[in-house]
């Protein structure tokens, strides 16, 4: 692809200036088996159940045959060097390989598969990206295991091993040129690694609207953490008191989000989706209702559409409540689809 198709894809239009009407979105759905194979102990919160009943109710509700359906493949090792210090890698992979259960601390319950599902998960969101870039998707969900956006750069936390949406953005801008990439983390818990990795970057607007404190972990996401030297004002965070719901979210997304879009214009949006806000979720106190969820993705969505082309890329964080997990991957797909 040369340079002036690249620039039409990423100002939004297709090469050749062709556009067309659609009944419903092209979107790309990403999901593997073999993103099962991280194992984890039975009561371990980031069980590979979360992620199988994702997949049924979506493939209940009979969406399957609507989607873009994306398989894997494991990621080359120099896009997670974008981000991640190659000691870090090299010593996660040597844990993996001598059958370590955990990894740099007991929250990062681990097997000897975990680092080649880890290089799955970004490997398959770098094939979603290829995809909404070169225009054969409109936006997607990348409903891979392990999360990332508590990984560090030499440093896993909180079941994350590598930061899946800060590699997407780095490949976002190094490879197709993006100049201006908006992660936004609605996960109940602040992304700190995420955080971290682009705090002095004026290239990437980091949002996160998380519970502060949320049984003090990770303790980071305060309202004046904005970003450091060239990156200050480019990181927002709303933490959100224990007991709060819809109306406390929608509020601050509503008054402290939507702004930052008219003058940041980002040209692609990205989403670290984390279901664990809903009521019924025991990894927090805050009080989200299942519909509060569908809120969220429809105003999202219509972000994408109004300043990134509809460009929009959705990855899984955290989301612990088997019982609910159906119908939230389900609605969100849905959100997603429509036109």
């Amino acid at each position: 692809m040369d340079g002036e198709e690249r620039e039409a894809l990423v100002d939004g239009t297709p090469p050749g200036g062709m556009t067309g009407e659609r009944s419903m979105r092209r979107t790309g759905f990403l999901y593997d088996e073999r993103y099962l194979l991280h194992k984890t102990t039975q009561y371990h919160p980031e069980h590979h159940e979360r992620l199988a009943a994702i997949y049924r109710g979506i493939a209940e509700a009979g969406l399957l045959e609507k989607l873009v359906l994306i398989k894997a493949k494991p990621a080359d090792l120099k896009w997670v060097q974008r981000v991640h210090d190659p000691e870090y890698i090299k010593r996660f992979d040597n844990a993996c390989c001598l059958g370590h259960t955990c990894f740099d601390s007991a929250d990062n319950e681990m097997c000897v598969e975990t680092m080649n599902v880890a290089l799955l998960a970004v490997g398959g969101i770098l094939e979603v990206l290829d995809r909404l870039m070169t225009g054969q998707i409109d936006n997607a969900f990348c409903a891979v295991r392990p999360p990332g956006h508590h990984a560090a750069p030499t440093q896993a936390m909180g079941f994350c091993y590598f930061n899946n949406i800060a590699i997407a953005a780095k490949y976002l801008q190094e490879k197709w040129g993006v100049g201006k990439v908006m992660i936004v983390d609605f996960d109940v818990h602040h992304g700190n690694g995420t955080q971290l990795i682009f705090e002095k970057d004026p290239t990437v607007f980091y949002y996160s609207i998380h519970e502060h404190p949320t049984f003090a972990y990770p303790g980071t996401g305060r309202e004046f953490e904005q970003g450091t030297g060239p990156g200050l004002g480019f990181t927002m965070n709303c933490p959100v008191l224990p007991g709060q719901g819809d109306e406390e979210y929608f509020a601050q997304i509503r008054s402290r989000l939507f702004p930052v879009f008219d003058w940041f214009s980002p040209q692609v949006l990205l989403l670290s989706t984390g279901f664990d806000a809903h009521a019924d979720d025991d990894m927090s106190d805050i009080k989200l209702s299942t519909d509060a969820f569908t809120w969220i993705a429809h105003k999202l969505k219509e972000m994408a559409d109004r300043y990134c082309g509809g460009r929009l890329v959705s990855l899984l964080e955290g989301g612990y409540c088997i019982a609910r997990l159906p119908e939230l991957g389900r609605n969100h797909v849905s959100v997603l689809l429509e036109d």
